[in-house]
């Protein structure tokens, strides 16, 4: 008898265990025994869009998210100080430094986990920077480092916050 208490011990666990999702946890395939761990960045794909800008004179440079269906990640500001922000930092050098960072304007979107609706960016969103050059900047084509940190969620569990590193396309005329 003690054996099949341990047997019947053993499968609840395994089934309480099977059932529990914690944070970049994995999630299976469709069609496939293969399990893919979630992470923030590798449910957003940030594609930096090439810009002009001219010696002495500003221009806009644009990052554009790709979220996959069913994650969002937290607005910029969030709607509660523990969530983590998504936000692009592009670090002043060469002669090209960052005026504003202009984040799009979120959905607002309701989730269990949640006491109040939640600020979001969901699907296809860009966000945009005004950059200026210096006078002196040197001509010709260069890129920016930038880094985009995101923490992406679903609509049970938020996952760790994730950095992209970026390097967007830029010449100076």
């Amino acid at each position: 008898m003690k054996t099949l208490e341990t047997l019947v011990l053993v499968s609840v666990l395994f089934f309480l265990g099977a059932c529990s999702r914690q944070p970049g946890a994995g999630v299976a395939s469709p069609g496939t025994n293969e399990v893919k761990r979630v992470t923030s960045i590798g449910v957003v794909n940030a594609t930096p869009q090439p810009a002009e800008v001219n010696a002495g004179g500003t221009a806009q440079v644009i990052v554009h998210l790709k979220i996959q269906t069913g994650y969002h990640v937290n607005a910029n500001p969030p709607t509660f100080p523990y969530l983590k922000a998504t936000e692009l930092d592009l670090p002043p050098g060469n002669g090209i430094s960052t005026e504003f960072v202009y984040y799009p304007s979120p959905l607002t979107r309701t989730f269990a986990f949640a006491d109040k609706p939640l600020a979001v960016y969901e699907g296809d969103t860009d966000i945009k920077a005004t950059i200026k050059a210096d006078k002196a900047a040197s001509k010709g084509e260069r890129s920016l480092a930038a880094q985009l940190r995101v923490q992406a969620c679903d609509d049970q569990v938020c996952y760790p916050p994730g950095q992209i590193e970026l390097r967007i396309p830029l010449t100076v005329k």
